[in-house]
């Protein structure tokens, strides 16, 4: 599960297949996910939502 969340699949979707809810399973794996505030902050800034990311500098 982990490997898939950490591909991009949207929790939704991952927990749908596990048969689990999204609670149940960003509990589960939130301290599992690997490398996706980077991913976010660029979607962000290009659909113009975001100005500075917390932490940026």
């Amino acid at each position: 599960m982990t490997k898939r969340l950490n591909d991009g699949v949207p929790p939704a979707q991952a927990a749908e297949w596990a048969g689990d809810g999204v609670a149940v399973l960003l509990a589960t794996y939130a301290r599992c996910v690997d490398g996706q505030p980077p991913d976010l902050k660029r979607r962000l800034e290009a659909a113009g939502d975001l100005s500075e990311a917390p932490g940026a500098g």
